[in-house]
């Protein structure tokens, strides 16, 4: 059995290959050997220390597998239930480990758990985005930063299948026929046009509802410049880095914005609300509304590796590591 561990935060090479030995699975938990790990780029920010944790640790928050064994007092799941989950505690980059039950949920059969090891965290963020934080009308248009990443291509899918017009913004003009692809209905390459100006010329000067901006620090103001008068900020991620300190005087309070910092561990604290989001994953894919195409497999010892391409911006895709 092995596992990636972090005695301390840095680079991708504090990432470390060891050896371990696992336990019985304790009260309440359950042991699975994964099949296959997700990789988000969240699982950068735990590793450098931009989300801080307590060291030393395992890393990565999703996967899919089989339970192998079942601890005191677990009665939903049996010894070869299909599972998969993306919660803390961290530790996903295992080929073993003892989870907690109550946080993961079974498979379906005609799901492959490659598949919805690159699903769980994208698609349960698509989730509590489109359906807790700010729930959008049918006809709606709504704008999306980075929609040809990890996320975005979950986002838009749904989007889409809910019946909401798609403003997306890529970092390429090499993104943007996959942002189409995925359902976008406009597409800005921010890095070199004013995407501001962009939304109001294709919205007619009226603006959109809500951003849902996953990018942090080089999007915020433009975002804000985007909004309808007590339009709705939804600032989920940091990949450009954390926002500035915020001047409520200035950003907020002319045009009556509500500004959001939603995070999964404050829609899915029980089991009941973690099997919600994942029924409807379930349902999104097995009913052909969300397509998965992974776009790289990483081998566990090649995490650093996976890290790097991660941070550099090639991954444009889901993207698994198989143990």
């Amino acid at each position: 059995m092995k596992s990636i561990k972090i005695t301390n935060t840095g680079g991708p090479e504090v990432l470390n290959l060891e050896e371990i030995t696992l336990e019985k699975p304790g009260e309440g938990e359950i042991q699975i050997e994964h099949v296959s790990i997700g990789l988000n780029y969240i699982d950068t920010y735990h590793r450098s220390g931009l989300y801080p944790l307590k060291l030393p640790t395992g890393i990565g928050m999703e996967a899919a597998g089989v339970i192998k064994e079942l601890g005191p007092n677990v009665s939903d799941f049996s010894v070869g239930d299909k599972v998969a989950y993306a919660a803390a505690p961290l530790g996903a980059y295992s080929t073993h480990r003892n989870y907690i039950a109550k946080n993961c949920v079974k498979v379906p059969e005609d799901i492959d758990l490659t598949l919805i090891s690159s699903a769980m965290t994208k698609g349960m963020t698509t989730f509590y985005l489109l359906h807790k934080t700010y729930i959008p009308k049918k006809g709606e248009t709504v704008l999306f930063h980075a929609a040809a990443g990890g996320v975005g291509q979950f986002f838009c899918q749904w989007a889409k299948s809910l019946g909401l017009t798609v403003i997306g913004t890529v970092g390429s003009d090499e993104k943007i026929p996959l942002a189409k692809k995925y359902g976008c209905d406009e597409v800005i390459n921010y890095s070199k046009d004013d995407f501001a100006k962009k939304v109001m010329d294709i919205t007619n000067g009226e603006g959109v509802s809500v951003v849902y901006d996953g990018v942090g620090k080089s999007t915020y103001d433009k975002s804000i410049e985007c909004l309808k008068l007590r339009g709705t900020m939804v600032s989920f991620g940091n990949a450009s880095g954390p926002l500035d300190p915020i001047i409520v005087s200035k950003s907020l309070q002319p045009k009556g914005i509500y500004f959001v910092r939603p995070a999964m561990n404050q829609y899915f604290t029980t089991s009941e609300e973690i099997r919600e989001a994942a029924d409807m994953l379930f349902e999104k894919i097995s009913s052909g509304k969300i397509k998965i195409e992974i776009y790289k497999k990483y081998k566990l010892d090649e995490s650093v590796q996976a890290h790097k391409d991660l941070e550099t911006r090639k991954i444009i895709g889901p993207a698994v590591i198989i143990p």
